[in-house]
C-alpha cells in the first residue's frame, strides 16, 4: 500500500469511527435511564461508555446534560439521539436554542464546521445573522499627530472640522457609488479582477463586511451566485472572514434546496 493509499484509508476508517462514536454516544442517556449496563455487569454508566466506547467520565457528562438540555427540544433532541451530530457542534448551538430557533440550528451544525458553527452561534446571539447593529457603539478612532494638528488650526481659524470630515466622508461615498455604478459585462474569469478587488477594498477596508465580525477578510464573496450571474458586480460582492464565507455558501445551499423543492 502506497502513501496516498494509507493515508486515505486511516482517513476513511477515522470518519466511520467518528459517526459510530456519535451513534453511541446518543444512546447513552437511555441506557442509564434503564440502567442498562447492569446487564453488562457495570457499576455506572461511565464504566460501560468507558469500556464499550472508549469515552472518559467528563464526555459521558456532557452527553447526558445534552439529553437533558433538549428534552424539550425535539429536532436538537432527535439529532443528538441518532448521532446525526457531534457533541461538540450540539454544546455550541445550546446555549442559544429554543423551539423557534432549533430546526435552523440542526441544518447549520449539519453543514458547518466546529469554527463555523461558534460564528453561527454568536452572530445570532448579536440579534441574527447578517443583521446591522441598531445601537451605535461608540469607537476609538486612531488620528495621527500631524493630522490632528492640522483639523486643531482649521478649527482654531473657525473652520467647523465636523462639517469638513462630514463633506470628506460624503465625497467618498459619492465616489465609490459612481465607481460601483458603472456598467459590468460578464466575466472572462472565475477570479475578481483587481480593480474590482480595490474598489471592495476602498470600501469595506481589510475586515469581514459583517457588522459583528472583527476578523480580518479572507475572501470576497458573491453575494448574487457567481454560477448565475456570470458577473463581478461590485455591488454584489462582501469581503469575508473563512467562518462567514462558509456561512454564507451553506445559506446559499439551503436557498437552493428550497427553490427546488416548490418546483
Amino acid at each position: 500500500m502506497n502513501d496516498k493509499a494509507l493515508l486515505e484509508t486511516a482517513e476513511f476508517y477515522g470518519k466511520k469511527l467518528l459517526y459510530w462514536r456519535y451513534k453511541f454516544t446518543g444512546l447513552l442517556a437511555e441506557i442509564n435511564k434503564r440502567k442498562l449496563y447492569e446487564k453488562k455487569n457495570c457499576s455506572s454508566i461511565f464504566e460501560f461508555a468507558a469500556k464499550f466506547g472508549g469515552l472518559s467520565e467528563e464526555q459521558v457528562r456532557r452527553a447526558l446534560n445534552l439529553d437533558k438540555k433538549f428534552e424539550e427540544l425535539p429536532n436538537l433532541h432527535a439529532a443528538f439521539v441518532n448521532g446525526e451530530v457531534s457533541i461538540n457542534k450540539l454544546l455550541r448551538v445550546a446555549a442559544i436554542a429554543t423551539l423557534e430557533n432549533e430546526e435552523k440550528l440542526v441544518s447549520a451544525a449539519k453543514i458547518l464546521s466546529n469554527r463555523a458553527i461558534e460564528t453561527f452561534v454568536r452572530d445570532e446571539k448579536e440579534n441574527g445573522l447578517f443583521k446591522p447593529q441598531i445601537e451605535v457603539k461608540s469607537v476609538h478612532v486612531h488620528i495621527s499627530e500631524e493630522v490632528t494638528k492640522r483639523l486643531a488650526e482649521l478649527q482654531e481659524k473657525g473652520i467647523d472640522i465636523n462639517e469638513l470630515i462630514s463633506a470628506a466622508l460624503n465625497k467618498r461615498e459619492e465616489e465609490i457609488a459612481e465607481e460601483k455604478a458603472q456598467p459590468v459585462g460578464p466575466a472572462k474569469s472565475r477570479p475578481v479582477p483587481a480593480k474590482t478587488k480595490k474598489l471592495n477594498k476602498k470600501e469595506f477596508g481589510t475586515k469581514c463586511s459583517i457588522p459583528t465580525c472583527k476578523k480580518p477578510s479572507e475572501v470576497i464573496h458573491h453575494t448574487q451566485t457567481f454560477a448565475l450571474s456570470q458577473r463581478h458586480d461590485p455591488n454584489y460582492l462582501a469581503p469575508l472572514c473563512k467562518e462567514h464565507h462558509e456561512i454564507a455558501h451553506a445559506i446559499n445551499l439551503k436557498v437552493r434546496e428550497k427553490r427546488f423543492a416548490c418546483r
